[in-house]
C-alpha cells in the first residue's frame, strides 16, 4: 500500500508540474504576440504582411533597377496606425520627397544602356520639364539623362553659386526614377591660370578647386548623381585654352583630383573622362589629334581614374557601318568631307573602334562611355548655316535610321557601357533657328513635332528592352 501511495503521489506531482509549464509557455507566447503584433500592415495596400517577410525587408539590400517604363510617382496610402508599433516604423509610412533614387548604384551594373540629352525648360516651368521627362522615361523607355553644369555659370563669384537650374531639373527627375549624368565643364574667371587668356573656356589653376566644386553638387544632392563627366573636348583650344597648351598630362591630374574626391563622397557614381573631340586638326595649338591625344591620355595613367571613358560622335552624312577607308563615294552629296579626305574622324564607327584599339592596348578592358552621338538632318528646317551643310544631304527617314543602327552597332561591339544620344529638345528650345548647330539634330522638329527618329528610337528600345530581360 505505501508502495502505491508513493506512486500516486509522484503521479499527482507531474501532472501539476506539466499543467504549470503549458501555462507559463502560453502566458509567454500571448504576451509576445499582444506586444508585438501577429503581423504588421502594408503601408501602402493595407494588407498584412507576415512577420518572416517584415523581417526580410528590414534587412533587404537594395531595390531592383526600376522598370523600363515608369509613372510618375503616386502619394502613398497611409494605413491606421498600430498604437503597439515602435515610433521608427511609423515614420516610414510617410510621403518620401526628394529621396535617392533606388541602388544598386551605376559602376556596378554594367550593362549597356542608351540615355539622352534634354535641355531644362527656359521658363523654369516644373509642368514642361516633367513632360520632357515623362516622354523620356515612360515613351522612350530610357533611363539616363546627361545635363551639362557650367562651372563658369553657377560660381561666377567664387563661393557664391547659384543652385536655381539643378534644383528646378532635379525634384523633376527624382520623380521619373532618372539616373543622372552631369558633364562638368569650364572654370570661371576667377579660378582659371594667371595670364590665360580669358576669351576661350580653359582648366582651373588648381585641380582642387574644380574638385571642390563637384563634391558641393555631390553633397547637395546625395544619392541622386550617379554618373560625372569630367570636362568636355579637351583636346581643343576652345574647351581648353591653358598656359601649358593642349597638355593630356594636365587634364589626367584634374581627373585623378576629381575622381578620388568623387569617390571619396559617392563611390558608386560612375566618373568618366571627357570625351574627346574627333577632329582631322592636328597643329598642337588649336587642336590635336583625338587618337593622338588618347594615347597620351593613356600614357599619363588616365585609365587609373576613370571607370569609363569619354567619346564623342556626332555623324556627318555617313551611315555608322562604315569605317573610313570603306565609305563609299557620293557625288550627290553638297558637302564632300568624308569623300575626298579620308580620315577615321568622318567615321563614327572607327572612331570608337580606335579609343577601343588604344585602350586594349595598353592591357586593360575600361569601355566607352559615348556622352554624345546623333545624326543631323535639315531636311524640314529649310536650311542649314555654313559648316553644316551635311545636314543638308541627309533625310529625316536616314537619321532615324542611322541613329538606331549606331545604337545596335554600339550593343553588338561589346565596348560601350553606356551611350547619350544628342538631342531630345534643343529644336523647340532655340526656336528650331537655323543658325542654332544643335537644332538638326533634335528629335522634336518644328511646331513641337516629333521627328520620325522618335519613333525609330522608341521602337528600338522596346525591342532591346524585352531581350535585355529575357
Amino acid at each position: 500500500m505505501v508502495t502505491k501511495a508513493v506512486h500516486k503521489q509522484i503521479r499527482g506531482f507531474v501532472i501539476i508540474w506539466l499543467a504549470i509549464t503549458f501555462i507559463m509557455v502560453m502566458a509567454t507566447f500571448l504576451a509576445i504576440y499582444f506586444t508585438s503584433g501577429a503581423e504588421r500592415m502594408d503601408a501602402a495596400s493595407g494588407n498584412p504582411i507576415p512577420l518572416a517577410t517584415a523581417a526580410e525587408q528590414s534587412n533587404a539590400g537594395p531595390d531592383p533597377l526600376p522598370s523600363a517604363s515608369p509613372q510618375p510617382s503616386s502619394t502613398p496610402t497611409r494605413s491606421t496606425p498600430d498604437p503597439t508599433m515602435p515610433v521608427y516604423l511609423e515614420e516610414v509610412t510617410l510621403e518620401p520627397t526628394l529621396t535617392p533614387i533606388p541602388t544598386p548604384w551605376p559602376v556596378a551594373v554594367k550593362r549597356y544602356e542608351v540615355g539622352i540629352q534634354v535641355e531644362q525648360s527656359p521658363d523654369f516651368n516644373p509642368e514642361n520639364q516633367d513632360n520632357w521627362y515623362r516622354s523620356v522615361t515612360a515613351d522612350l523607355g530610357m533611363r539616363w539623362v546627361k545635363q551639362q553644369v557650367r562651372w563658369e555659370q553657377m560660381e561666377a563669384q567664387q563661393g557664391e553659386i547659384d543652385w536655381s537650374v539643378l534644383d528646378f531639373i532635379m525634384p523633376s527627375a527624382q520623380k521619373f526614377d532618372i539616373k543622372m549624368l552631369l558633364s562638368i565643364v569650364t572654370a570661371p574667371a576667377w579660378a582659371r591660370e594667371p595670364g590665360a587668356s580669358l576669351d576661350r573656356h580653359g582648366p582651373p589653376a588648381d585641380p582642387q578647386i574644380f574638385a571642390d566644386f563637384v563634391a558641393a553638387i555631390l553633397k547637395r544632392y546625395p544619392g541622386q548623381i550617379h554618373a560625372i563627366e569630367v570636362w568636355n573636348e579637351q583636346n581643343l583650344d576652345r574647351e581648353w585654352t591653358s598656359i601649358h597648351g593642349l597638355s593630356a598630362e594636365k587634364y589626367v591630374e584634374l581627373l585623378r583630383v576629381a575622381y578620388q574626391t568623387i569617390k571619396a563622397i559617392e563611390p558608386g557614381t560612375i566618373v568618366i573622362s571627357g570625351a574627346l573631340s574627333p577632329t582631322g586638326v592636328d597643329d598642337g595649338r588649336s587642336a590635336v589629334d583625338d587618337f593622338k591625344y588618347m594615347e597620351r591620355q593613356i600614357e599619363a595613367d588616365m585609365l587609373d581614374w576613370a571607370d569609363c571613358v569619354g567619346a564623342h560622335h556626332n555623324g556627318y552624312n555617313v551611315s555608322p557601318d562604315y569605317r573610313y577607308l570603306d565609305i563609299p563615294d557620293d557625288p550627290t552629296a553638297i558637302f564632300q568631307g568624308p569623300f575626298s579626305n579620308r580620315h577615321h574622324s568622318w567615321s563614327f564607327r572607327s572612331t570608337l573602334e580606335g579609343y577601343a584599339q588604344r585602350i586594349r592596348a595598353a592591357s586593360r578592358d575600361t569601355q566607352l562611355c559615348v556622352t554624345e552621338f546623333g545624326w543631323p538632318s535639315s531636311e524640314d528646317l529649310g536650311g542649314a548655316r555654313q559648316g553644316f551643310e551635311f545636314s543638308l544631304d541627309n533625310t529625316l527617314a536616314e537619321q532615324a535610321e542611322w541613329i538606331t543602327k549606331a545604337m545596335t552597332n554600339m550593343e553588338t561591339w561589346g565596348f560601350v557601357w553606356l551611350a547619350f544620344f544628342w538631342n531630345f529638345n534643343y529644336g523647340p528650345q532655340a526656336g528650331y533657328a537655323i543658325t542654332n548647330d544643335n537644332v538638326p539634330y533634335s528629335l522634336i522638329g518644328p511646331d513641337f513635332t516629333f521627328r520620325p527618329a522618335y519613333d525609330a528610337i522608341r521602337a528600338w528600345q522596346q525591342d532591346y528592352l524585352a531581350r535585355a530581360s529575357s
